[in-house]
């Protein structure tokens, strides 16, 4: 059993996973050479943690995990519902702080709701596969989706809520639903889409939407970060600066580095070259999901892997934004920063 189990691993999803995590523990090394690597050590003690529980996970049937996901899912809920009553960290309610330790129970819900969904969904399909298009059937399924999705939206983190719509997206998509329900949803996306962004979207939502795609609209206040990131990737060029030696990494310049621009801090320090690399790789990474989602042994797996597969096509995370001549939510600025933006921004 235990040979047919390894058998069927996708190789190809771990050795893209182990460089991928190789090069971000190096490039977290160089961005964290100024705090005594603290985002480092909490990185690899889970890099280290995740190794015995991905072998345990590997022998287990998602059959079973997908059976105890009803489970799961109302703890998840729970746990969403207490977190909006916590103290509020850069605007949001995201986090539960215990000590040194930080849980979001939203990133736990990408995975949980996920499976949640895949089961609802094979239950829904198991005599007709039609029945995913009867209108009391989707209902059920967008309940599923909208419970997590709008408790996270009250946090407020638009990001994971846009996640969690694009993963269902996906999966419905590989269940077979009509395509009148997906010309009905362009359709409803088109009409919605400038009216959330007219009427519903708060000030700065809109703006974080007008400045990503035009960071010189605010080039001191609201974009000074993605221009600052586009710099610090220009200035890597084919081999990149050095490890250490990034201008706008190691003069902080470039903020957060350890989480949101990464990559930027990829490319400065390691170059072109690197940083294509890691693009291939999750195009790679991708492709192997995909793969996996198409000739999984059934529907069951075939949705837990297509929703997986969004997570990795369509990352997210919270945005740290310069406003008014400050970092936004930046009690670490460093000093040189500070100075800086004390003798340019008059």
């Amino acid at each position: 059993m235990k040979r047919k189990i390894l058998k069927n691993v996708e190789w190809g999803i771990l050795i893209c996973t182990i460089i991928l995590l190789a090069i971000g523990l190096v490039a977290l090394t160089s961005a964290t050479k100024n705090s005594d690597y603290e985002e480092l050590k909490k990185q690899a003690m889970w890099a280290v943690i995740s190794i015995p529980v991905m072998i345990i996970v590997i022998f287990i049937d998602y059959d079973f995990i997908a059976k105890i996901s009803p489970v799961l899912y109302g703890i998840i809920i729970i746990l969403l519902i207490g977190v909006l009553f916590t103290e509020p960290i850069n605007g949001a309610t995201s986090w539960f702080n215990i000590g040194s330790f930080s849980l979001q129970p939203a990133e736990l819900a990408k995975i949980i709701c996920i499976l949640m969904l895949a089961l609802v969904m094979t239950k829904i399909q198991k005599r007709d596969k039609n029945e995913i298009s009867r209108v009391p059937k989707l209902l059920l399924v967008l309940l599923v989706f909208a419970v997590p999705t709008l408790l996270i939206i009250k946090q407020p983190d638009y990001g994971t809520a846009l996640a969690f719509a694009m993963a269902l997206i996906f999966m419905l998509f590989v269940a077979g639903i009509k395509k009148r329900y997906i010309i009905a949803s362009i359709l409803l996306v088109i009409i919605a889409v400038p009216l959330l962004y007219f009427f519903v979207l708060p000030e700065h939502a809109k703006t974080r939407i007008d400045v990503y795609l035009n960071p010189e609209l605010d080039p001191r206040g609201a974009g000074y970060n993605i221009i600052q990131s586009k710099l610090a990737i220009g200035a890597g060029e084919l081999f990149g600066m050095g490890l250490f030696k990034g201008n706008q990494t190691q003069l902080g310049f470039l903020y957060p580095k350890t989480t949101d621009f990464i990559f930027s801090l990829i490319a400065e320090e390691m170059g072109f070259i690197v940083s294509a690399g890691v693009i291939i790789l999750y195009v790679i990474l991708v492709t192997k999901a995909i793969y996996v989602a198409k000739t999984a042994k059934d529907d069951l797996g075939s949705y837990i892997a297509m929703g997986i597969a969004r997570s990795i096509f369509l990352p997210h995370g919270r945005k740290y934004w310069y406003d008014n001549g400050a970092f936004a939510n930046n009690r670490n600025t460093t000093s040189i920063c500070k100075l800086w933006r004390k003798f340019t921004f008059k």
